[in-house]
Protein backbone atom coordinates (compact mmCIF):
# COMPACT_ATOMS: atom_id res chain seq x y z
CA UNK A 1 0.00 0.00 0.00
CA UNK A 2 2.77 2.44 0.90
CA UNK A 3 4.65 1.57 -2.29
CA UNK A 4 1.64 2.36 -4.45
CA UNK A 5 1.15 5.66 -2.63
CA UNK A 6 4.79 6.69 -3.16
CA UNK A 7 4.71 5.70 -6.85
CA UNK A 8 1.48 7.65 -7.31
CA UNK A 9 3.00 10.77 -5.74
CA UNK A 10 6.08 10.46 -7.96
CA UNK A 11 3.90 10.18 -11.09
CA UNK A 12 1.84 13.21 -10.05
CA UNK A 13 5.00 15.25 -9.44
CA UNK A 14 6.49 14.25 -12.80
CA UNK A 15 3.29 15.23 -14.63
CA UNK A 16 3.16 18.54 -12.74
CA UNK A 17 6.79 19.38 -13.57
CA UNK A 18 6.30 18.50 -17.24
CA UNK A 19 3.14 20.64 -17.38
CA UNK A 20 4.92 23.63 -15.86
CA UNK A 21 7.89 23.26 -18.22
CA UNK A 22 5.65 22.97 -21.27
CA UNK A 23 3.57 25.99 -20.27
CA UNK A 24 6.62 28.15 -19.57
CA UNK A 25 8.15 27.17 -22.91
CA UNK A 26 4.90 28.07 -24.68
CA UNK A 27 4.87 31.53 -23.10
CA UNK A 28 8.48 32.13 -24.21
CA UNK A 29 7.65 31.41 -27.87
CA UNK A 30 7.82 34.59 -29.97
CA UNK A 31 4.91 34.84 -32.41
CA UNK A 32 5.61 36.75 -35.59
CA UNK A 33 3.32 38.16 -38.26
CA UNK A 34 4.34 38.25 -41.91
CA UNK A 35 4.51 41.75 -43.34
CA UNK A 36 2.08 42.73 -46.09
CA UNK A 37 3.67 43.08 -49.51
CA UNK A 38 2.71 46.62 -50.55
CA UNK A 39 2.85 45.96 -54.31
CA UNK A 40 0.27 43.16 -54.14
CA UNK A 41 -1.92 45.20 -51.82
CA UNK A 42 -1.85 48.20 -54.20
CA UNK A 43 -2.66 46.04 -57.24
CA UNK A 44 -5.61 44.51 -55.44
CA UNK A 45 -6.95 47.96 -54.50
CA UNK A 46 -6.50 49.24 -58.07
CA UNK A 47 -8.44 46.25 -59.39
CA UNK A 48 -11.33 47.04 -57.10
CA UNK A 49 -11.37 50.70 -58.19
CA UNK A 50 -11.55 49.74 -61.85
CA UNK A 51 -14.50 47.47 -61.22
CA UNK A 52 -16.34 50.17 -59.29
CA UNK A 53 -15.95 52.73 -62.12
Amino acid sequence: MTTIFIISIIIVLVVLVLSVLTTSKAYQFKHTIDSIDESQHTEHDNGKKREDV
